[in-house]
């Protein structure tokens, strides 16, 4: 009987162990994909997409700290177009917008030179 009783535990022990290392692996392998990106491509982004926000603050005169849900500008969806048409496409977005809205435009065209596309699980 003492055998039988001690039977599930050892069983309970080996699947929660198997299970730990699938975790560790799985951790690993997220560890490599991060690394996949420059960090300081990943920073240039993250300094370019604070930038956008705190632009359409101000074009559309929200308070900074409120959200502006209605408009998202997607920089990878801007990079698979050619110039003229990532401009043609931040004017279609803007159009809501009743301030100049060029020198956000050009501002944004000018620190995306050089940005390249990102995919993968950084990607939302």
């Amino acid at each position: 009987m003492a055998g039988m009783a001690s039977e599930p535990v050892t069983q309970s022990r080996v699947m929660f162990q198997s299970a730990d290392k699938k975790e560790e692996h799985t951790r690993r392998k997220l560890g490599k994909l991060t690394v996949k990106y420059n960090r300081k491509d990943l920073q240039r982004r993250l300094d370019i997409e604070e930038w956008i926000d705190n632009q359409l603050h101000l074009l559309f005169d929200y308070e900074v700290g409120r959200e502006i849900t209605e408009l998202e500008i997607d920089i990878d969806e801007l990079l698979e177009l050619s110039d003229t048409e990532q401009r043609s496409r931040l004017q279609e977005l803007l159009q809501e917008c009743e301030k100049p809205k060029e020198d956000f435009i050009n501002g944004l065209l000018y620190r995306m030179k050089g940005l390249r596309k990102m995919s993968g699980p950084l990607k939302k």
